[in-house]
C-alpha cells in the first residue's frame, strides 16, 4: 500500500482505481434514458415505466449492506469481476426480456451490480491513497462516474441509428466488459490488514451501527439530504422547462450544459478540500445548490432557466466526491466496508426520497413549492456540516 509521501500521485494507480468505475459510468449512462422507451415498446404503461427506471436506484439501495459483505468477504477486485459478470447477465436479460417485468428484473440487476463497483473502488481508493490527498482520489472517482454517464448516451446514440434502441444494451455490454476486463487484468493492491497471518476481524454490522450512531446520525443525514436534493435536480430542470412551455430541445441543451458545467470541476473540488479542509467544498456546495433551487421559480424563459441550472452544475460540481469524502473519513480502519455499505444505505435513501418528497409536495401544493422545499434542505444540511465537520484540513 502506498505510503503517504508527497511523491505519490493518482496517475500511479488509475487504471485500476478509476478504470472500471469510468467504463460501468459509460454503460449505466448508455441504457438510462432509452429505459422507458424499451419499457414501453414492451407494453408496459407510462407508471410502469416509471417503476422499471427506477428499478436501477431500487436496485442500488438494497444491495449496499449485501454489496459491503461481499466485497469483505472476497475482497474489492473479484467482488467486482463478480459485479462486471452479473451486469453482463442483467444486460442479455434485458436483451432478450419479451415482457416489462422480465425487463424490470434485469434492469434491477443492473442497479445491484452498481453499488458493488462504486463501493470496492471507494474501499480501494481510502487504503490506497495517503490521507492528504484522499478528497482528490474521491472526487476523481466520482468525476470519472460522471464523464462516463455523459459519454454514454452519446455513444449509445451512434449504435441505436444502426440496431434501434437495442443498441444501447449493446454499448452497455461493451462497458461492462471493459469494466471486467480491467478489474481481472490489473493487479489490485493488498490492502488488508492481517494478524499473525489470519484476515483481521470483522466488525457486526449491528456493533458498527452503535459505535458509529453519531456519524451516522450527523454526518449521515447531512449526506443523505445532499444526496436528495441531487437526485430532485434531474427531475426539477425538465419539470420546470415544460412548465414554463419549452421543447424538448431546449431542455435537454439546458440539461447537458448543466451535466457539462457539473462535470468539469471536480479536481480542483477534491484539491481545495485536501488543502484547505472540507467546509471549504461542502459550505459553498450546499448554499450554491440551495439558492439555485429556490431561485428556479423565478425563470420564466430558456436564458433565465439555464444561468439557474448552470449555477446549479456549479455547486454540484465543486462538491463531487463529498459524499464518498465525509464517509470515508469517518470509516474505522477495521470494518471500513460494512461501514461505508451502511453510509451508502443512509445516503441512497436520502436520494431516492428526495424525488419522492418533491412529488408529493407538487401534488398538495404547486411545482413551485416542491422545489423551495427541496432547496431548503441545502440550508440545513450547510449548517449540519458546519456543526459537525472539522473546520480545518486534517492533512
Amino acid at each position: 500500500m502506498p505510503t503517504p509521501s508527497n511523491s505519490f500521485s493518482l496517475g500511479q494507480i488509475a487504471l485500476p482505481a478509476f478504470g472500471p468505475s469510468l467504463m460501468f459510468g459509460v454503460g449505466e449512462g448508455a441504457m438510462l434514458p432509452v429505459l422507458a422507451l424499451s419499457a414501453r415498446d414492451l407494453g408496459a404503461s407510462s407508471a410502469g415505466a416509471g417503476l422499471i427506471v427506477a428499478m436501477v436506484s431500487i436496485g442500488s439501495l438494497l444491495s449496499n449492506i449485501p454489496a459491503a459483505m461481499l466485497a469483505t468477504r472476497f475482497g474489492e477486485r473479484r467482488a467486482m469481476v463478480g459485479a462486471a459478470l452479473f451486469a453482463l447477465l442483467a444486460l442479455a436479460i434485458c436483451l432478450m426480456a419479451r415482457n416489462p417485468w422480465m425487463f424490470g428484473l434485469g434492469v434491477f440487476m443492473v442497479g445491484l451490480a452498481s453499488a458493488v463497483f462504486l463501493l470496492a473502488r471507494q474501499t480501494f481508493l481510502i487504503e490506497a491513497v495517503p490521507l492528504h490527498m484522499r478528497a482528490r482520489a474521491m472526487s476523481t472517482l466520482g468525476g470519472t462516474m460522471r464523464v462516463g454517464m455523459f459519454a454514454g448516451p452519446f455513444a449509445a446514440a451512434a449504435f441505436i441509428q444502426w440496431l434501434g434502441l437495442s443498441g444501447a444494451y449493446w454499448v452497455a455490454i461493451i462497458a461492462m466488459m471493459g469494466a471486467g476486463a480491467i478489474s481481472l487484468l490489473v493487479p489490485d493492491l493488498e490492502t488488508r490488514k492481517l494478524t499473525n497471518g489470519t484476515p483481521a476481524p470483522r466488525p457486526a454490522m449491528l456493533g458498527l451501527m452503535r459505535t458509529h450512531a453519531h456519524s451516522f446520525l450527523t454526518l449521515g443525514v447531512a449526506a443523505a439530504l445532499i444526496s436528495a436534493i441531487r437526485a430532485c435536480r434531474q427531475i426539477v430542470i425538465p419539470l420546470w422547462a415544460d412548465h414554463i412551455g419549452l421543447d424538448a430541445t431546449s431542455t435537454a441543451l439546458i440539461y447537458g450544459l448543466m451535466g457539462a458545467v457539473d462535470m468539469l470541476l471536480f479536481y480542483p473540488a477534491g484539491k481545495i478540500m485536501d488543502t484547505r479542509g472540507r467546509l471549504w467544498v461542502t459550505l459553498p456546495s450546499t448554499v450554491i445548490m440551495a439558492l439555485s433551487f429556490l431561485a428556479i421559480p423565478l425563470t420564466t424563459g430558456f436564458a433565465s432557466l439555464l444561468t439557474v441550472s448552470m449555477v446549479l452544475g456549479l455547486g454540484n460540481g465543486i462538491g463531487s466526491g463529498i459524499i464518498m469524502t465525509i464517509g470515508a473519513d469517518c470509516s474505522p480502519s477495521e470494518g471500513r466496508t460494512p461501514f461505508l455499505g451502511i453510509w451508502r444505505l443512509i445516503t441512497d435513501t436520502g436520494g431516492g426520497s428526495g424525488p419522492l418528497v418533491l412529488s408529493a409536495l407538487t401534488a398538495a401544493f404547486s411545482l413551485a413549492s416542491g422545489v423551495a422545499v427541496i432547496g431548503s434542505m441545502g440550508f440545513v444540511a450547510s449548517y449540519m456540516f458546519w456543526r459537525w465537520l472539522p473546520h480545518r484540513a486534517s492533512a
